[in-house]
């Protein structure tokens, strides 16, 4: 009776796991440049003394959606998204080089090039740090120009220009700050076939419709181990039941 039971359990909090990284997902559908965990299923026999008689079902995350999402037009000067493949460089709160596709990008008080969510765009000496100026555009390969205070608005200066890197998918890994990074903890060099379109957002490539389904999907399995549970709880009540008559 126990195995059955052990099967059940097991998938049952497997299944609950499995049902948080697709939670996590479908919150962050309309996040923009964000990237789909995956999640599969697979059984592990238990090894110990003996033959491997018990069976777990065991959720692994082996990686994430690196396809693209879709690029909307925003008209903001300062929105850019990348073209292709590729990623921009930002300064994890840790300090360390990271990179991401949210190109939603802003000016601090400070003068400081920032993602929305605060994190410092990497340029070619370190974070990049915008001063006062009529006018800014950032180019297609990243180049970042502006127009100084009191100058004409023919007269663009390049100040620095935005770190874009291409490294190769089987090198990088996501964080649980999702961002993502260097598998060796690296830096990745910077690549000249990267491009950007300015004006526009990419949004998150995670399917809502594929979510919510796979969010009932997951929803049935777990009910399912459940009643594998009451079964076995139900069996052992009569096995004991005949136990005591006898």
């Amino acid at each position: 009776m126990d195995r059955s039971l052990y099967i059940a359990m097991s998938g049952a909090k497997q299944i609950m796991q499995s049902q948080t990284i697709n939670s996590h997902n479908l919150a962050n559908a309309s996040t923009t440049g964000f990237r789909e965990d995956l999640a599969q299923f697979r059984s592990m026999p238990v090894y110990g003394d003996g033959y491997p008689t018990r069976v777990y079902a065991l959720a692994e995350q082996p990686g994430v959606n690196f396809e693209g999402g879709a690029v909307q037009s925003t008209g903001r000067e300062l929105d850019v998204a990348v073209n292709g493949k590729g990623w921009i460089a930002v300064q994890a709160p840790d300090g360390r080089e990271a990179y991401t596709r949210a190109g939603d990008l802003r000016i601090t008080t400070e003068g400081m090039l920032e993602t929305g969510s605060g994190l410092p765009i990497m340029g070619g000496g370190g974070p990049i740090a915008i001063p006062p100026a009529e006018k800014l555009e950032i180019g297609t390969d990243g180049t970042i120009s502006i127009v100084p205070l009191g100058d004409k608005a023919s007269t663009l200066a390049v100040l620095d220009q935005i770190k874009l890197v291409n490294p190769p998918h089987d090198r990088l890994v996501k964080g649980s700050d999702g961002l993502v990074y260097l598998k060796s903890g690296g830096i990745a060099q910077e690549s000249i076939d990267v491009s950007l379109v300015t004006g526009a957002l990419e949004s998150s490539n995670v399917s809502t419709v594929s979510a919510m389904v796979q969010m009932i999907d997951l929803a049935r399995q777990f009910e399912m181990q459940i009643k594998v549970m009451k079964s076995v709880e139900e069996n052992e009540a009569a096995s004991t039941k005949l136990m005591q008559m006898s």
